[in-house]
């Protein structure tokens, strides 16, 4: 498994990373039930990470902690102001309030590209990316695994029950950040079970950013080799039947290989993966879902 996991990471291109993880505090305030910070990030020897930071007042530390990966949506004014404001197609209340009240702590950065990482367009950063021997896809999720390393280091965080959540490109981050990375210990994605061969096979490619797509990747991959990375681990993967951007006979191929593989090791409670009402969006029953199952396992 560990060789099959660095020859994954490979292929995501080369890896920039600070020299030393640290942290700058912008500012601390104190909200309805939660504490907020605002960071400054030092991941990649790049560039600084903008990044947000929540856990409950008067909360019982360390802290079960969740990774909330903002969706793309081509809004790249947004990025992690998303926990804090939801979206069109998410839910209200916003994660940060659900999460909070489920005890546990929250964080989220600005992906490459996004709020206040703007200034260059996805597509430039795409190719400049190409031209250095990196993925723009790479350097997201390199930025995550920099961002789980800096989790460690907090005294508030409880590194043995981190987390990750996303809908749509958070999603796609959150089962690839788990595959690559054991620290995830419990994974929830939404709108995001897209199995690459049907999409391909469907003609829906262009239904996903440029940003997605690794060089090589099916000459040494499919999508349920590294989906099964994620196992034993607890999972839980939600698609509307009608999101034209998970093909519904991907999603079904996936569900049904992965409780197998989760019956095989034993453990068929930590696999959910569910095809419910709706599109590319999160639902009321998804909401309710997804607060369940980080109650029950992290």
């Amino acid at each position: 498994m560990e060789t099959r996991r660095t020859q994954l990471f490979n292929l995501l291109g080369e890896r920039s990373k600070s020299e030393r993880i640290s942290a700058e505090l912008i500012n601390v305030e104190n909200r309805q039930g939660f504490v907020l910070e605002s960071l400054m990030l030092h991941l990649n020897g790049i560039e600084t990470v903008p990044a947000y930071f929540a856990k409950p007042l008067n909360a019982v530390e360390p802290l079960p902690t969740v990774i909330f990966n903002h969706s793309h949506g081509g809004n790249f004014d947004q990025g992690k102001e998303e926990l804090l404001t939801s979206s069109s197609y998410l839910q209200s209340p916003s994660f940060v309030e659900e999460i909070i009240e489920l005890g546990f702590a929250v964080c989220s950065i600005d992906m490459w590209g996004f709020n206040q990482r703007k200034g260059k367009q996805e597509s430039e950063l795409v190719k400049e990316m190409l031209l250095d021997g990196q993925t723009l896809w790479g350097m997201r999720l390199f930025d995550n695994m920099a961002l789980l390393d800096y989790l460690e280091t907090r005294p508030d965080v409880n590194p043995d029950r981190i987390g990750a959540i996303g809908m749509s490109m958070g999603g796609l981050m959150s089962w690839w950040l788990a595959a690559l990375d054991e620290r995830i210990k419990v994974t929830v994605d939404i709108a995001a079970q897209v199995d690459i061969e049907t999409l391909k096979q469907k003609r829906g490619l262009d239904h996903h950013g440029f940003y997605f797509y690794v060089p090589g990747f099916l000459k040494h991959f499919s999508t349920l080799e590294v989906q099964e990375m994620i196992a034993p681990r607890p999972r839980l993967s939600m698609i509307g039947k009608d999101d034209r951007m998970c093909p519904i006979e991907g999603a079904e191929f996936l569900n049904e290989q992965l409780k197998k593989t989760y019956e095989q090791q034993c453990v068929p409670q930590n696999w959910e993966g569910r095809i419910l009402t709706g599109g590319h969006q999160e639902t009321k029953e998804m909401r309710s879902l997804w607060k369940t199952f980080l109650k029950k396992h992290l």
